[in-house]
């Protein structure tokens, strides 16, 4: 067995220390290991407060914060035309009630005499029946119709323009 001393002076065979139990590729192997972890470690904390990261980490929190604003805008809007729809519902039975009230009284106060006569609207009606009076309705054209076959037609390039033949001037033949 080695005895190894700390110092010069405490080198006594009374106060013998022990060698350490570990061999040059245990330390080696040891030390190898550390490194890596610590490298590992490094490379874990650079990316977390690398410029970049913090870019991406900015930019996903914004992204957030503008889906959490379109959502919010969206709901806001469907609220709105929500309630708009009520209130035009509201202002049609409105509107509704006041054709009635006149209707009551041109009937009971003109006795059908009058140059106007009002129909009751009925709160219940189907709004996509269409009156008697509108059934038979076209829709207006968008050309004129011809009044003869041999006419122009609208689309025609030449249409509404009156060119004139210019007869070509006839010679003279007298002579001076």
């Amino acid at each position: 067995m080695e005895v190894y001393c700390a110092s010069r002076h405490d080198c006594t065979e009374e106060t013998p220390v022990e060698a350490p139990l570990y061999s040059l590729q245990t330390l080696l192997l040891a030390a190898a290991l550390t490194g890596l972890v610590g490298i590992a470690l490094g490379l874990l904390i650079g990316r977390r407060s690398s410029a970049t990261n913090r870019k991406y980490r900015d930019v996903e929190r914004k992204l957030d914060q503008v889906l959490q604003d379109k959502k919010l805008y969206e709901d806001e809007v469907v609220g709105h035309f929500s309630e708009t729809a009520q209130l035009l519902n509201k202002l049609t039975d409105s509107y509704r009630d006041v054709h009635n009230h006149l209707a009551t009284g041109a009937q009971s106060l003109c006795r059908g005499e009058g140059p106007v006569s009002l129909d009751q609207l009925q709160p219940g009606s189907d709004p996509a029946e269409i009156p008697s009076d509108l059934v038979d309705v076209r829709p207006p054209l968008d050309y004129a119709p011809k009044t003869s076959p041999d006419e122009k037609g609208t689309l025609h390039e030449e249409f509404g323009l009156e060119r004139e033949r210019k007869a070509k001037p006839a010679e003279d033949t007298t002579a001076p």
